[in-house]
């Protein structure tokens, strides 16, 4: 069967404006370098502060987009709203379930109202007072340790786990310096897994063990001591009710095409969903091509599954 858009000018869009700029660059390097090997009339267009993505995509000829941005302004509905404007077919969730996703505090919404369990959170204004200072009081009563993390970042910028009174603050503000409120939540010990799905049906997973404290920026980019096992060492019934509640995160949120949805597994094997990520990395260290791997599928090929995925909804 033909590729749905065999003969079309593909435009990797990379970079964008939003704090995860250098993994959008590296994912759409990727991303083109694997287009291109294949014979795919690909082009890459940096979008980059002070330049206009409308005119870039005109300019190009573009027939389809392929969506490498990562953060606001890219994963948010933004870019999604743009190409639907411009009647560009564009990969990854539509307008609405990519906003969802992106907003935690909206996704945690739809996760409790759809039975989906999700660890306790709270939400801190974004115009909070800048040096966090309101989280001591707010946090008076909560558990420790807890992740206070930017309600609409991704990629784990901005986020803090905190083991001790003195860190909250701090960890308030850091998180601040981002977009939207700042949310709190239980932090989850045990093991983190992430889930690959595309076009609906669940890829397989990844058990991530980080140096770090926890999978930060840190371990994901920048380090090469971070384990991952492909599958979990994780009991086969574990595994499915991860993989289950993964699905049931994407379909509650209205995702389509790919996404890597992130669980914490506490030590009694109950999962956690923490978030779904409607545009994953896909550089050389990113967890859903270590999944497409797994089960055979090599990153060239993702490449085009997922671009096939592309519409304009």
């Amino acid at each position: 069967m033909s590729h749905p858009f065999a003969g079309k000018r593909v435009a990797v869009v990379m970079g964008g404006l939003s704090a995860e700029r250098e993994v959008s660059l590296n994912t759409g390097a990727g991303v083109i370098a694997a287009l291109t090997a294949n014979r795919w009339d690909a082009v890459a267009i940096d979008w980059a502060e002070g330049t206009s993505l409308a005119q870039l995509l005109e300019r190009s000829g573009a027939q389809v987009v392929w969506n490498a941005l990562h953060g606001t302004w890219g994963e948010d509905g933004a870019v999604q709203g743009l190409c639907a404007c411009l009647r560009i077919p564009c990969t990854g969730s539509g307008i609405l379930a990519s906003a969802l996703a992106m907003d935690k505090v909206m996704s945690k919404r739809i996760f409790e109202s759809n039975a989906v369990p999700t660890p306790r959170w709270l939400v801190l204004p974004h115009d909070g007072p800048v040096d966090g200072s309101d989280g001591i009081a707010a946090l008076a009563d909560w558990a420790l340790p807890c992740v206070v993390k930017p309600a609409n970042e991704g990629s784990s910028v901005g986020v803090s786990v905190v083991e001790q009174r003195a860190e909250i603050a701090p960890a308030v503000a850091a998180a601040r310096r981002f977009h939207g409120p700042v949310i709190v939540e239980d932090y989850i010990a045990g093991t983190e897994v992430f889930v690959g799905i595309l076009n609906g049906r669940v890829l397989g997973s990844v058990e991530v063990r980080p140096m770090t404290k926890f999978y930060d920026y840190e371990a994901k980019y920048k380090r090469t001591d971070t384990k991952y096992l492909v599958p979990p060492e994780l009991p086969p019934t574990v595994i499915a009710r991860t993989h289950e509640l993964a699905l049931a995160a994407y379909n509650a949120l209205g995702c389509s095409g790919h996404a890597r949805p992130d669980l914490r597994i506490t030590t009694a094997g109950e999962p956690f969903v923490l978030e779904v990520n409607t545009l994953p990395g896909m550089t050389a260290t990113s967890l859903l091509p270590k999944i497409a791997k797994s089960i055979g599928m090599d990153y060239a090929s993702l490449c085009e599954e997922i671009l096939a995925s592309a519409t304009t909804i």
